[in-house]
């Protein structure tokens, strides 16, 4: 990208533009189907037409968003024929190139898999408290998705885990510390928009060119901040019962550490904050929390995308048009997956002929997408090659640079009988998690270990339980991998009865670090923060002793915060 195209301006391009072509800006949307080119008959129920590049030009769309489950991303070289096939039809239809994104926070919400480099959660990387490791992995994160097309992550999440029992959070968030969250935001923005790309090694932190580059778009979410709520929004209407203040003091933050960073993208949550907004409509639909907290009072300047419009706690009070129309009111630029793609349309163009909308008001979400699109060379269709992405996804340099920041993560919470490492001698593996138990058996086994596995599911039942007690009686020690144990009785009760006949039970959370709880009054645990295969790896090498654990908790375990199970950077470090 030179200079002179940055130096551009787009008023000539947004001056050409019919209303329909810019509507269709304000969209992204996903497609079903590995090909651009391919009937899927998924999309005709949705949109009408057969192939993504038809429903790419049906509704000029300025941007698609990619899911396994819709089937785009079924590996490297598919991925980046369907970004190049997506593009390609944007430039049939005279439209600007497109954003094209996926949700690769790292750890369980990760829309490319293997091959491509696996990295754990946030919460797994801030247990590292390494800043330079959360910059590391964004950036093999973005390296990796722009060689397949994609240019923009919807990641990091800048939500503040204060609510141990958050449904949907979790271990997605970095901290349960604000400014730990803003620390690591700035470096997950870092990672992705000045250094991922096909130029590495880009301005530093700080400099004046933070959002001119060749990395992707970030989009930090979910504001005003989705971190204390009991309730996931996929499901229901979350509400925040904080006040003003508590907000300025735990949520606002992270959120303006990114503004400061020149984060592209602002993500919306779909909850209620009734402190700021009495309505009960969510932020999403909110001006005075898009308009007057992110806007006005944090002074962000850059795209507002809404979270998913699929989402049941966005749909609760409105329908699906009227939605559409409230969040452009409310001071969104683009609208993500609107459940009923055709009503969106209809509503929008409606509220123009009627005044409620002017066309001044979609033109000025319209110029901040084509402003980002400049800074992000996406004014025109790019494509990428085959070549670039065999180069760049799960290279051995990445995947080396993963395994190092995994094995940093994982943390020795308490260890009373030196059980770690393992001895040289039999094991007894149990676990509620099938994939983690054969993964960890096969671990121990290639170094020799003689090991007897047991998956008892997250539900153990006492015939269960008795066939853990029966496994691990006889061994010379017990290894048990929970997950969620601490909002599982089922699973608690088996450890009891577990450390009832032995005495040597070594504990791993392999989610979330809450399971510390279990040991509070004394015994073994390990957290990895992640069941990821490079998570449980890196766990193999702590209990054979092939690797020390450094980590330390990125949160407060307790709900209780004066006086926590465990405190904030709680760990034994063996280095």
């Amino acid at each position: 990208m030179t200079g002179d195209v940055l130096g551009q301006s787009v008023e000539p391009l947004l001056a050409a533009m019919s209303l329909p072509d810019k509507i269709g800006q304000l969209i992204t949307h996903l497609v079903y189907g590995a090909s651009a080119d391919e009937p899927d008959d998924r999309n005709t129920d949705l949109f009408g037409v057969a192939t993504p590049a038809e429903v790419v030009a049906k509704y000029r769309l300025g941007g698609v968003i990619y899911f396994a489950w819709a089937g785009n991303t079924a590996d490297p070289q598919q991925i980046g024929r369907l970004s190049n096939g997506l593009q390609q039809a944007a430039g049939r239809a005279g439209l600007p190139g497109l954003i094209i994104g996926t949700d690769q926070e790292t750890g369980r919400v990760a829309r490319m898999g293997p091959p491509a480099t696996q990295f754990p959660g946030a919460m797994a990387l801030a247990a590292t408290h390494d800043a330079g490791a959360v910059r590391v992995a964004y950036r093999i994160t973005g390296a990796e998705l722009a060689a397949v097309g994609v240019n923009t992550c919807f990641a990091p999440v800048a939500d503040v885990n204060i609510d141990q029992a958050n449904p949907v959070i979790g271990i997605r968030s970095f901290s349960s510390e604000p400014d730990v969250v803003a620390e690591y935001v700035r470096a997950a923005i870092a990672g992705l928009q000045r250094d991922a790309g096909p130029e590495l090694g880009s301005p530093s932190p700080g400099d004046s060119e933070a959002r001119v580059g060749s990395g992707l778009a970030a989009a930090a979410k979910h504001f005003p901040g989705h971190g204390d709520t009991s309730t996931d929004s996929h499901h229901a209407l979350p509400t925040v019962t904080h006040s003003a203040a508590d907000w300025e003091a735990v949520d606002a933050l992270p959120f303006a550490e990114a503004v400061r960073a020149g984060v592209e993208m602002i993500m919306t949550g779909h909850l209620a904050f009734p402190a700021i907004d009495p309505s009960g409509d969510p932020a999403t639909l909110s001006s005075p929390i898009l308009t007057g907290l992110l806007r006005d009072r944090l002074g962000y300047t850059g795209v507002i995308i809404t979270d998913s419009l699929r989402m049941q706690g966005v749909r609760e009070l409105h329908d699906d048009g009227e939605i559409a129309v409230r969040a452009i009111e409310a001071g969104v630029d683009i609208l993500l997956e609107p459940a009923d793609p055709d009503a969106a349309v209809a509503a929008i163009t409606d509220a123009l002929a009627s005044g409620r909308l002017t066309e001044q008001r979609i033109d000025a979400s319209v110029r901040r997408i084509l402003q980002l699109k400049q800074r992000r060379g996406l004014l025109r269709p790019v494509a990428t090659s085959p070549n670039r992405i065999a180069a760049v996804v799960g290279s051995d340099d990445h995947q080396r640079e993963a395994r190092a920041i995994t094995a940093a993560s994982i943390t020795l919470i308490r260890d009373d009988g030196d059980l770690i490492p393992l001895r040289r001698a039999p094991v007894c593996l149990l676990g509620a998690d099938e994939a983690a138990v054969h993964r960890v058996a096969a671990g121990l086994q290639t170094a020799g270990l003689e090991v007897s596995g047991l998956v008892t599911g997250p539900r153990p039942d006492r015939d269960m339980i008795n066939a853990a007690r029966a496994c691990a009686h006889p061994a010379a020690q017990t290894v048990i991998i929970t997950s969620a144990a601490w909002l599982s009785r089922w699973q608690r009760t088996m450890v009891r009865a577990v450390r009832e006949v032995t005495g040597r039970v070594v504990l791993v959370a392999i989610t979330d670090p809450y399971d510390a709880g279990l040991v509070t009054a004394g015994g073994t645990m390990l957290l990895s923060y992640s069941a990821t295969p490079i998570a449980l790896d890196a766990v193999v090498d702590v209990l054979l002793g092939t690797s020390r654990p450094v980590g330390r908790l990125p949160v407060t375990v307790g709900e209780n915060r004066d006086h926590p199970l465990f405190p904030y950077r709680a760990g034994i470090v063996r280095g």
